[in-house]
This record gives C-alpha cells, structure tokens and sequence, in this order.
C-alpha cells in the first residue's frame, strides 16, 4: 500500500457540491480503498450513530492499473474515473450514469434518496417549507452524478486545556436537519464550521463562535423559562462585549490570541477575571458533578426535545444567519450551553430557536493536521468556496 499511486487520497474529504458540502472518508478496507460517504442520522435524532455509503472503490491488487469502480446508485459497481488534480485535491467521474437510474424514473430516485437521506416520506412532512428544501437539495445533489470535485480537510488539533475535545459534532439546523460541524479551538474563541450545510449557510461558514472570556450565569430555572429575563441578560453581555472591542481598538494594541489555557475544562469559580467583567463570579458546580438545571426558555423551538436538563456551563456567543442564497448573513447574539463531553446547545436569540449538538463518535484515520497553520489554512479554504 505504502508504495500505491492512490495512497495521497486516504483521509477525510469535502466534496463540493454548492451550499451543502459532505463528508468523505477514504480508508483502505481489505483488497479496497474505499471512499464512503458519512451522513447524519435522521433529523432529529442527533445522538444517533452516523450513517455511511459508498461512494467508490479502488482494487488494491492489480499492479499495472488500479481498477477503479462507481458505487453510486443501486446497481452494484461500474466502471468510474479518479483523477488526482493536486496534492489535497481530487475527483471522481462516473463513466456509466445509467447504472445511477431506476425504471421508476425521476420520481422512485426521488422516493428513494428521501428515505435513504430523512427516513421518511413526503407524505410525512407536512411542513410546506420543508418539503421545498428537501426537493431543492435533490434536485440540485443528484445532478452531479458522482462526478465530484473534493478537498481534503483536517481534524482540529487538540489541546489539554481545551473546555471540551474538539471534533466534529452533528447538530440540529430546524427545517434543514440534521448537519456536520466541526468544533476547534483558537485561544479564547471556539469556533463551529460547517461540513455540510444549507442554502442559507453553506458549508465552510462558521455557524458558531464563542467567546470564552464571557460565562453566562443563568437564572434558576423558573426564571430561565421567561425568554425576556434570559434575553436581557445575553443582551447586556453583548454590549460588554461592545465596549470592550472598542477600548481594545482605541488603547494599546493587545495581544490577539490568549493561551485557550484561561478557560480549563472544569473551569472554576472565577470568570475570566477580565476588568470590568459584567458577568458575574459564577459557582460552578460541575465540579461536584452536579452540573446546574436547565431548560429551554418558553417560546424556544428545538427540534428535539430530548436535550440534557443539566448543563455544566454557559458561554456568551455568535451564531450566523442569512437569507435563501447566503443574502445578508450576519452574526447575532446566542448562548453556547455546554452539557458534558460529547453535547452542547446553542440558543439562538433572534430566531428563538435551539440547537442541540452530539459528537461524532467514529475514529478517523489519516485526519490530523500536520501543524495549527495547516488546520488554520484549511479552515480558511473551505470558508472562501463558499463566500
């Protein structure tokens, strides 16, 4: 295998296909490198493992010319083309499409794809918008035909003072379901990045940022169901936030990233420390194992109601909206709710809406970044395909 022309392409992948991205894992599996797709599980079931298909293989033993065979489709293998363009690029070509239709037609692919990709039918979803984003995002998928464009990506590095293990994580994005972001670390800031997306926000935006210099305590739990009393509080956040930008931008320039070492995983009593802080001291009782109640303000929707009632700690933080097309984003107050290793929320104050985030459990080889710089880079690049 050292020696094969294909070995550059193991690892994890992104394929480009317009606002909603993907997840490609190639792996040498017996006589194959095999590239298999990962897709979400069934909205809205987030702690659900990942579901996988494969999308092409590679025949290890043929010395002269590696044979290689289109998965797509519901026909077995066919013959399929993959070019390596540059060093952390590839693509794939079909070179027999038929073998991707059915004789049912249109409609039996269409029929089909809802129940591999929601596990439902058409019928089910009575959500009139819903059901344009599901015909739009076939329509627009299945024209590529497996002909693909992918560019690799790496997983974030890590650091033992980071609040949680970085990663990737499924999340709730409401009438889009189910999606793929990727956590990372970058000195006081957190960062979520999409791996798959939306045509609101696409794939390679950043979804979530969190300002981890600003804890938000939140109020005992009668309190917490009063949208207002929580809306109030983050608000005031934000406008700390404000001027704190400000006196930055007109007193001495301050170093840009802080050591992530501020914030350690069980990050205790004291906030930040920064002068001036708004947020008060918070007693946190993660540390007893405890953690502090938690639900959902009145008013909030989630798409699963099956969130943690205990969470370990709060976050001031950004989310990203925009219109159809990625029109007008911008960048809107919210809380990032962590609930324990594997989950965290992010309540969404204009949209009064939350979303419930659950690892990725499944081991990825061949994924690491070489250095920071190169994850940094990466994460630049699948930013700008999509901006």
């Amino acid at each position: 295998m050292v020696l094969h022309r294909y070995r550059h392409i193991l690892g994890l992948w992104q394929p480009d296909i317009g606002p909603y991205g993907g997840l490609l894992n190639v792996v040498v599996d017996g006589l194959f490198i095999i590239g298999w797709m990962y897709l979400p599980p069934h909205d809205p079931h987030v702690d659900d493992p990942m579901r996988f298909k494969p999308l092409f293989r590679i025949h290890l033993m043929e010395r002269k010319s590696a044979t290689v065979e289109c998965m797509y489709g519901h026909k077995g293998p066919h013959n399929g083309h993959i070019q390596i363009v540059k060093k952390d690029e590839f693509s794939t070509k079909c070179n027999q499409t038929d073998h991707h239709r059915m004789s049912g037609g249109r409609q039996e692919e269409f029929r089909t794809w809802l129940r591999e990709e929601w596990g439902r039918t058409l019928e089910d979803i009575f959500h009139e918008h819903m059901q344009e984003l599901i015909l739009m995002k076939f329509i627009y998928t299945s024209q590529y035909d497996n002909c693909l464009t992918y560019r690799r990506i790496y997983l974030p590095p890590s650091h033992p003072d980071d609040l949680i293990k970085p990663g990737l994580f499924k999340g709730t994005y409401g009438s889009h379901g189910l999606e793929i972001v990727m956590l990372s670390f970058h000195g006081w800031r957190a960062r979520g990045t999409k791996i798959t997306g939306d045509p609101n926000i696409p794939a390679g935006q950043q979804t979530v940022e969190i300002d981890l210099r600003h804890r938000i305590q939140l109020p005992d739990v009668e309190n917490l169901r009063n949208f207002n009393e929580l809306s109030r509080l983050v608000l005031e956040v934000r406008e700390q936030v404000r001027q704190e930008q400000q006196e930055a931008s007109e007193g001495p320039a301050l170093p840009q990233e802080q050591p992530s070492a501020q914030v350690p995983s069980g990050a205790a009593a004291e906030d930040s420390g920064e002068p001036g802080s708004g947020v008060a001291a918070v007693e946190q009782p993660a540390q007893s194992g405890q953690g502090q109640p938690f639900v959902l303000p009145v008013g909030v929707s989630s798409r699963s109601e099956d969130y943690p009632r205990t969470c370990r700690t709060c976050f001031y933080g950004t989310g990203l909206i925009a219109g159809h097309g990625f029109t007008s984003p911008e960048r809107t107050p919210g809380v990032f709710v962590l609930f324990d290793e594997d989950r965290f929320g992010f309540l969404w104050l204009e949209l009064k809406s939350f979303s419930l985030y659950s690892r990725v459990q499944a081991a990825f080889r061949n994924a690491d970044a070489p250095s920071p710089q190169a994850f940094d880079e990466m994460l630049k690049n699948i930013q700008s395909l999509t901006s």
